[in-house]
């Protein structure tokens, strides 16, 4: 149980990097395409951070109700921005080959 604890936080942590490395790059980058395409790895990135911050708060601590409306609160935005990301990464994949 230590162990899955400890994966799920380092995940997490590796999801927190890389959201601001994305975030920090997609301002930064004056290409329109471009800055699309790193919004969507951000929103991917930000949505598996949700994710993992569900599993953390509805499976390894005592099931309050409060944890639990919180754990589905971030799985539902976690997987919002998990399917946006994924669907705007396709869309910008697209047109940049197209150019």
């Amino acid at each position: 149980m230590v162990y899955i604890q400890w994966l799920l936080v380092m995940g997490i942590m590796i999801m927190l990097i890389l959201t601001a490395y994305y975030s920090v790059k997609a301002r930064r980058s004056q290409e329109p395409r471009a800055r699309g395409l790193n919004t969507a790895h951000m929103n991917i990135s930000m949505g598996v951070m949700l994710v993992l911050m569900s599993l953390i708060q509805m499976v390894m601590f005592s099931g309050s109700t409060v944890r639990l409306i919180v754990g589905a609160i971030f799985l539902l935005l976690g997987l919002f921005n998990l399917f946006a990301g994924l669907r705007n990464k396709s869309l910008f994949s697209a047109m940049k080959q197209q150019s």
